[in-house]
């Protein structure tokens, strides 16, 4: 029903028919439904990192957002700064759409269907979006074809440990990863883009290599192991180099020969069917898990039928060396038959002739024949004959342990084609490097984060549980392998003792058939889905731009299909398969994955060491000593299985490093230690000054201004407490300060300051760098040092300075001008500004608070350092304890409940805990007590425009204007108002009134029919004379609404008729010459005031935006009484104005 709604396109889009339809320039159209229209917003494929919405709000909107008097505070910034209500809005339509590629089909219809398609929200689950394809991915080739020989070489008890480190490997690792996927929304590309954006492109180019490498191999292996089932098991007469007769090298030759044919033709098939439709590798994914997990089943009924009833497996025996079964038929040298003894088809194999008289193999001789049962089953006690390993050199005898046999010491092996013989030389390490393949496949999960529904809660439940299930799959396995088979059918590699059938499958119930079946279409499958993986993951980092030379491998089909990729995978994958070993193929794999699960735990324990502002995952089970231990395992690991593949593994990371990185650190080995340190600091500079920081980079980088008195003291020492809560020692501090002078005269000044200073950083714990200005004024000289401080890349981003305490006494105006002037100057340089109002009211660096709120008043969205600023002071000791509470302010037309859903999606993805209420303010009329504010405002601004007359001619002046005022009120209704001018002796710096004076409420008018009802405190207002020459305790005006006599509270006049509320505008001359602008905006401030107070009075800090300065310098001094009535009767606030930069993301 699109139809029915106005459609606003932001900008124009082409007809979607013109576009071309690759993956990187499709139009991902959000359509929102937002205040009655649609708006259709293009994005690329990969919504922009460094913000962290997508931005939708046309001019139209942005003139209507501030509409009403209720914002009019903010009005004037409304380009670079948008409503919170309108931005999250914006937010909520985001769905981080897997960036796959389409079929041909499909887009065509696509393009022919519909001009608006609604996109659908990934909708896979923590079970089938992770835990299985987890499990499809680990449980592999090896657990089928090599995980009963292991145990039979390694014995239960190295066969225990093999598995037990490896499973914790990748258990560490997982964690790891966790920790890092639920840092942020983590687009298609799993691994890599994890890393890369955890660790930065060089380490990203390397690691993604790796695991491409890593995963294009696996995809080998798991052929070959597919061709090894086929060839020995399923069909063996298939082979085209005949096996038939030949002995050792020759049969090894020809297995091989025939493994690189089929293997050779199996890829070609299969990277056919991926180039022709993922969607078919996808629609088989489900097939090939349930022929895993059927398998794996037939195991264990198998193990518990042989604990009922163990099956009849003979295996024939000579002595001591289980026999190879084909070629004879019955285990015994001769029969006895009705004639007398006839010899057996085994006599005639050690024999020259099939006659009794025979010349026969002396070991034959020598040695009686019998049977042993290959499967004795669990409850037989052969588990301890299995516990320790039995290692073999190649072309070794697999013999049975604790048998007696007849043989000379010095006798040849003699007819050695009829025993069963050790194919490979054995030893743990060969073990570990041939297993550990079986334990990769955690990151299936990560890697398709585009399509779960909740990435951030499915990625660790699932990799953790699929993890923590097959590693006590393979755990339980090993222990009832070894308790339920004789160990010479463990060993025996390829099954030739147990008539050519797979070990495992000899134990499968009801058939072997089972396990040979299903782990033939198991592999196939694991195969498939690695040639379909690895070319997206080349696809990626090619289209990252990180390595130049591969850019090319980021083209594809028209749907966004990686042909070029696939086509180098396919080559890599051959090169693999002419290897033609599975046990030479697998610590090659073993290499690369390891590389990459060890920079995944690099990448986490970095992250947690440095505690970058933006590191704050979901994830909370992670810590840096879990990521380091994982990572020296699986550096142990790599060297473990082979140094060799490990040192070249490593070569080719580090020489891809360093192409990334192209062009290195000059190296300058001055003096020892200092000469590589400040070549580090130059070096890392020089770095620094190519861009500003990515937005997951960005921490307030402080300059901090501070006032020092005529000793050189600092005056707001509270102020480097806040600092070092901000920074809890990261990022860079600048402590500033501006003298007043020539540099020549007050250069002892400077340095008294610099060491007062720097002895005041110590006190506080900042570490940072101090630095003093001396200029003829202090507006100039807090100039200089605003556009001085820091060196190239290592710059402020961020300045502090605390409130001019006693703006409003006559002698000091000046120190609010330089305060505006501030603020008009970090606003053109781009740079935070961070307010703290009562200074001295802000906890030391000593105090705990137990309990507590931070409250955020978040009106208008200005980069996001309302959000980070609490997450940042709840990482020192201080703020701790504090909750953290997001107040947002809803207009008329704003659904409110929508928005705070909205907000909720929003923290949820910036991984921040926050409560979330969404204050309602409706628009209401303009209270008299805001003419009667906003009149005492203007009239104190003439006040200061006769700054220059005597003091005589200023007090007649005073006197004229109150007088005038005065006389306005009495005369149109002396009964119901009386003003009431009191002389006040009052300190300079003591604060306004408002604490003591009891509140009394005025009427604010809602409109001309309904009741007026109390709303807001009339708080009363002290504007002081301004001027040079006045003294502590001269007269100040204190204009307020006075009770009358008998104790109630004073009405404006005839508030209670309609009639009276008409009366009471025509009734006020001077308010009708006050300036509009100024009215809504003192509206707005009071309003608000009466908002915050409310509901924040008891938080331990507020956080609000600061409004900007007007744009014309004429409302100066208005604007400060603006910011007083906006922060009147709240103990500590944190007012932040942002730099024009987004400084949070939802990205990890």
């Amino acid at each position: 029903h699109l139809s029915s709604f106005p459609v606003s396109v932001v900008p124009p889009v082409p007809p979607l028919s013109f576009l071309p339809p690759t993956e990187g320039s499709r139009v991902a159209l959000h359509a929102s439904l937002l205040h009655g229209h649609i708006f259709c917003f293009p994005g690329d494929g990969n919504p922009k990192e460094s913000s962290p919405f997508i931005n939708s709000s046309d001019e139209v909107q942005k003139s209507q957002q501030y509409d009403g008097k209720n914002m009019a505070l903010f009005e004037e910034e409304i380009e670079t700064s948008p409503m919170v209500s309108t931005m999250i809005s914006s937010l909520a339509n985001y769905s981080n759409l897997p960036q796959g590629s389409k079929e041909h089909e499909e887009e065509n219809e696509d393009n022919g269907t519909s001009f608006l398609p609604f996109p659908q929200a990934p909708q896979l689950g923590t079970l089938m979006g992770v835990y299985l394809p987890c499990i499809q991915n680990i449980f592999g080739v090896i657990l089928f074809l090599r995980m009963t020989w292991m145990v039979g070489i390694g014995g239960v008890i190295g066969s225990f440990i093999i598995v037990f480190m490896c499973c914790s490997t990748t258990m560490l690792t997982a964690i790891s990863m966790s920790a890092i996927a639920t840092n942020g929304v983590v687009p298609a590309g799993g691994s890599y883009y994890m890393i890369s954006r955890s660790l930065g492109p060089e380490f990203g180019g390397a690691v993604g290599i790796c695991f491409y490498l890593g995963t294009t191999f696996a995809g080998a292996m798991y052929i070959l192991g597919s061709i090894e089932l086929l060839l020995i098991y399923i069909v063996p007469q298939a082979a085209i180099f005949k096996m038939e007769g030949l002995e050792g090298a020759e049969a090894e030759a020809a297995l091989l020969n025939n493994m690189r044919v089929y293997g050779t033709l199996v890829l070609t098939f299969m990277a056919t069917v991926v180039f022709v439709g993922v969607k078919y590798v996808n629609k088989l994914a489900l097939v090939f898990l349930a022929c895993v997990i059927l398998s794996i089943l037939a195991v264990y009924a198998g193990v518990i039928k042989t604990a009922i009833d163990p099956p009849d497996f003979p295996v024939c025996m000579l002595g001591n060396r289980p026999l190879i079964s084909k070629g004879f038929d019955v285990c015994a040298k001769t029969l006895e038959n009705g004639n007398g003894t006839v010899t057996t088809k085994l006599w005639r194999i050690f024999c020259d002739s099939p006659f009794l008289n025979a010349t026969c193999d002396e070991y034959f001789v020598n040695n009686n024949v019998s049977y042993i049962q290959g499967i004795p089953g669990v409850m037989s006690g052969i588990l301890k004959d299995n516990l320790f390993g039995t290692y073999l050199e190649k072309g070794d005898l697999v013999a049975k342990k604790g048998v007696a046999t007849v043989e000379g010491p010095d006798d040849p092996l003699t007819n050695s084609n009829r025993y069963v013989l050790a194919d490979i030389t054995s030893f743990f390490t060969l073990l570990v490097g041939i297993y550990f393949p079986s334990v990769t496949g955690i990151m299936a999960g990560s890697n398709r984060s585009g399509d779960l529904r909740d990435a951030q809660k499915s990625i660790p439940i699932g990799t953790i549980a699929a993890i923590t299930t097959t590693s006590l799959v393979y755990m339980s396995a090993v222990i009832l392998f070894g308790a339920c088979i004789e160990g010479v059918v463990l060993r025996d590699k390829f099954g030739e003792g147990v008539n050519g059938n797979l070990v495992i499958g000899t134990l499968a119930w009801p058939s072997p058939w089972v396990i040979v079946i299903g782990s033939f279409f198991s592999t196939c499958g694991a195969g498939l889905q690695s040639l379909t993986g690895a070319p997206r993951l080349m696809q990626a980092i090619s289209r990252d731009g990180v390595v130049p030379i591969l850019r090319v491998f980021g083209h594809g089909k028209a749907n966004g299909e990686p042909t070029w990729a696939l086509l180098l995978t396919a080559c890599i994958c051959e090169t693999g398969i002419l290897i033609a070993s599975l046990d030479a193929v697998a610590p090659i794999l073993s290499m690369f994955f390891l590389m990459c699960y060890m920079f995944v735990n690099l990448a986490c324990a970095l992250q947690t060491l440095l505690r970058t502002p933006n590191w704050r995952p979901r994830f909370k089970f992670y810590h840096w000593a879990l990521s380091f231990l994982g990572m020296s395992l699986c550096l142990s690991l790599m060297f473990i299985c082979s140094w060799f593949y490990a040192i070249v593994a490593m070569v080719i990371a580090s020489s891809i490093y360093k192409y990334i990185e192209f062009h290195g650190a000059e190296k300058e080995w001055g003096d020892g230690i200092r000469g590589i340190s400040l070549s580090a600091a130059r070096y890392a500079l020089m770095r620094l000054e190519e861009g500003p920081p990515h937005t997951k980079n960005w921490r307030p980088q402080l300059l901090v201004l501070v006032s020092t008195d005529a000793e050189q003291n600092v005056e707001q020492p509270r102020l480097l407490s806040l600092t070092n809560q901000l920074k809890a020692g990261k990022g860079l501090t600048i402590v500033g300060t501006a003298l007043e002078g020539t540099y020549l005269e007050n250069h002892p000044q400077a340095q008294r300051a610099e060491q007062s200073l720097r002895k005041l950083m110590e006190t506080e714990k900042v570490k940072g760098f101090c630095q003093v200005t001396i200029s003829s004024n202090m507006r100039d000289a807090t100039s200089h040092l605003l556009q001085a401080s820091g060196l190239g890349g290592l710059m402020h981003n961020t300045v502090l300075v605390s409130w001019p305490r006693n703006w409003k006494q006559s002698d000091d105006h000046q120190t609010w001008r330089d305060f505006i002037e501030l603020v008009r100057e970090t606003t053109a340089a781009h740079l935070a500004l961070l307010v703290p109002k009562n200074i001295a009211a802000f906890p030391s660096n000593g105090e705990r608070f137990s309990e507590g709120h931070i409250d955020v008043w978040w009106i208008v969205h200005d980069g996001g350092m309302l959000m980070l600023l609490p997450f940042l002071l709840r990482q020192h000791k201080v703020w701790r304890k504090c909750k953290m509470r997001i107040f947002t302010v809803a207009q008329m037309d704003d659904n409110s409940i929508q928005m705070k859903k909205d907000l909720t999606t929003f923290l949820y993805h910036l991984r921040i805990d926050a409560e979330v209420e969404v204050v309602e303010m409706h628009d209401s009329d303009i209270s008299a007590y805001t003419y009667e504010k906003t009149l005492v405002m203007e009239q104190r601004s003439q006040i200061l425009k006769q700054i220059n007359l005597t003091k005589t001619e200023r007090e007649r002046e005073i006197q004229s204007i109150t007088d005038s005022s005065r006389g306005s009120i009495r005369r149109k209704n002396p009964a119901a108002v009386t003003t009431h001018l009191s002389v006040t002796e009052e300190q300079p710096g003591a604060s306004s009134k408002a604490e003591e004076k009891p509140e009394e409420e005025v009427q604010l008018i809602h409109d001309s029919t309904g009741p007026a009802s109390p709303i807001t405190p009339a708080a009363p207002l002290t504007p002081a004379t301004e001027g040079g020459a006045q003294t502590p305790g001269s007269a100040q005006v204190q204009m307020t609404w006075t009770e009358k006599l008998d104790g109630e509270p004073a009405k404006p006049p005839g508030a209670s008729t309609p009639e009276g509320i008409k009366d009471i505008f025509n009734m006020k001359p001077e308010w009708e010459n006050l300036n509009q602008s100024n009215v809504r905006r003192m509206h707005t401030a009071l309003r608000l005031n009466g908002v915050i107070v409310k509901k924040s009075s008891e938080a331990k800090l507020v956080l609000l935006n600061m409004p900007g300065p007007p744009k014309n310098r004429a409302g100066d001094e208005n604007y400060m009484e603006f910011l007083e009535v906006l922060t009147e009767g709240l103990n500590r606030v944190l007012l932040v104005r942002g730099g024009g930069r987004e400084v949070i993301t939802i990205y990890s």
